[in-house]
């Protein structure tokens, strides 16, 4: 039992510094990426869903570190696009019960590990596709292309450009 009660306590972390140009390139390729989703969801498609809450998390992960594994390509827009699947797969089995939701964020990060395509945000994509509410139900079987893989090609092309501004940064560190 102690063994099990002494991993709680974790242990100490070295953090690196981040600067002010470091932050400033993150807040600019979030900024930008999701002001264009924003915009494009305002205007030009207008009457569809563009918008969607995991794009805040995934802006987290490729503007703000870009080297974390779950912030490359192939996570970010397959990872994304699973999860979604697997979440109509839940709501047109199970609709929004609560066995849904658990089954949609579960099976999400099972099939994302799979496949090696582990992107946190994925798992809110999953659960947006059981929870999302009517907008995103009338999408059904659309939904993981529109909006969640345009989404992530939009925001995906704007962190490759704007990571890549800075000489610092690198990014994608793999497909």
């Amino acid at each position: 039992m102690k063994t099990y009660l002494n991993k709680m306590r974790g242990g100490t972390i070295q953090r690196s510094f981040v600067g002010w140009k470091d932050a400033f390139w993150s807040w600019l390729g979030a900024f930008s990426g999701m002001a264009l989703i924003c915009w494009l969801s305002a205007g030009w498609l207008s009457k569809e869903l563009l918008i969607v809450g995991s794009f805040g998390a995934t802006s987290v992960l490729i503007y703000a570190a870009p080297e974390s594994p779950f912030a490359q390509p192939s996570h970010v827009l397959f990872g994304s696009m699973l999860s979604a699947l697997v979440g109509v797969v839940c709501y047109q089995w199970l609709g929004t019960t609560p066995i849904a939701m658990a089954l949609a964020v579960s099976l999400s990060i099972f099939v994302m590990q799979l496949t090696h395509t582990v992107h946190p945000p994925g798992a809110a994509a999953a659960l947006t596709a059981v929870a999302g509410g009517e907008n995103v139900h009338q999408l059904g079987w659309l939904y993981p292309v529109f909006p969640i893989g345009v989404g992530c090609i939009i925001m995906l092309s704007v962190a490759i450009t704007i990571n890549n501004l800075a000489r610092h940064r690198r990014y994608p560190r793999y497909w």
